[in-house]
């Protein structure tokens, strides 16, 4: 049996982490190993989170250098097969999300898999408002700006090993440049579930303010360039591709 290690990273998400993690707790699949990497909350999380602690595999709070850094410790203290991300704000869309992720690792030829996410509304989880179908993989896509949803993005363990893990000179885009490195330049073959696994509240980092989207634009421009996928043309179309999101409902 696959053993899937989940890592969350969280910092001041008092009122979201325990749903999210409620969400993990309930999935029918027995072999998850939950780790929880808090940055240090001053808003009450820590306290959330220690009642929480029976259930949880590993549990660290300190200083961090930003989610990616928090990340990258989760992975580094992970011992699972497959390695996926769930997010403080997220959560995963069904009881079943995880063994279904697990079932498609039985082939020994996959190295990582995916699926597709919904976004929702920040006080009501049950309203979907946008809803990303991510299609299948291809190389080309890649240069049209396509990359799956990162919260349903499984690896397993052994990529990271192999091809590295979160580049934190990315401060909003490290995720884009890891599945670059992986579906670009690394070789690693992928499966796609086309289902929803992870429902999102909406109001992330990388779209909060106009300077963060500037940013990200930046980033997303690096990470195309030094992944050998493309240039501005790629950026553009992989904003341009957001907008089906916002009238497909699945």
């Amino acid at each position: 049996m696959v053993t899937v290690s989940v890592i969350t990273a969280v910092y001041n998400a008092r009122d979201t982490v325990s749903q999210a993690l409620q969400s993990l707790f309930t999935q029918s699949y027995p072999a998850i190993e939950s780790i929880v990497i808090d940055g240090a909350s001053s808003d009450g999380t820590l306290q959330v989170l220690e009642a929480l602690r029976p259930r949880l595999s590993v549990l660290v709070s300190e200083p961090d250098m930003g989610i990616y850094d928090a990340l990258n410790k989760g992975i580094r203290r992970a011992s699972g097969d497959v390695v996926g991300f769930l997010h403080a704000d997220d959560e995963y869309a069904h009881p079943r999300a995880i063994a279904h992720v697990a079932a498609a690792f039985e082939d020994s030829a996959v190295d990582a898999v995916y699926g597709n996410l919904v976004y929702v509304r920040r006080d009501d989880t049950s309203k979907v408002l946008r809803y990303w179908r991510a299609g299948s993989f291809s190389s080309r896509a890649l240069r049209r700006g396509w990359m799956p949803p990162h919260p349903t993005f499984f690896v397993r363990r052994e990529i990271y090993e192999r091809l590295g893990d979160f580049d934190i000179q990315f401060r909003i885009a490290a995720d884009y440049d890891s599945i670059l490195r992986f579906l670009a330049r690394g070789d690693v073959r992928v499966h796609y579930l086309d289902e929803v696994l992870v429902r999102m509240r909406l109001g992330g980092a990388s779209n909060r303010s106009l300077s963060n989207i500037l940013r990200k634009s930046r980033e997303d421009y690096l990470a195309v360039r030094r992944n050998g996928v493309g240039g501005a043309f790629t950026v553009v179309m992989k904003n341009f591709s957001k907008l089906h999101q916002f009238w497909n409902r699945g």
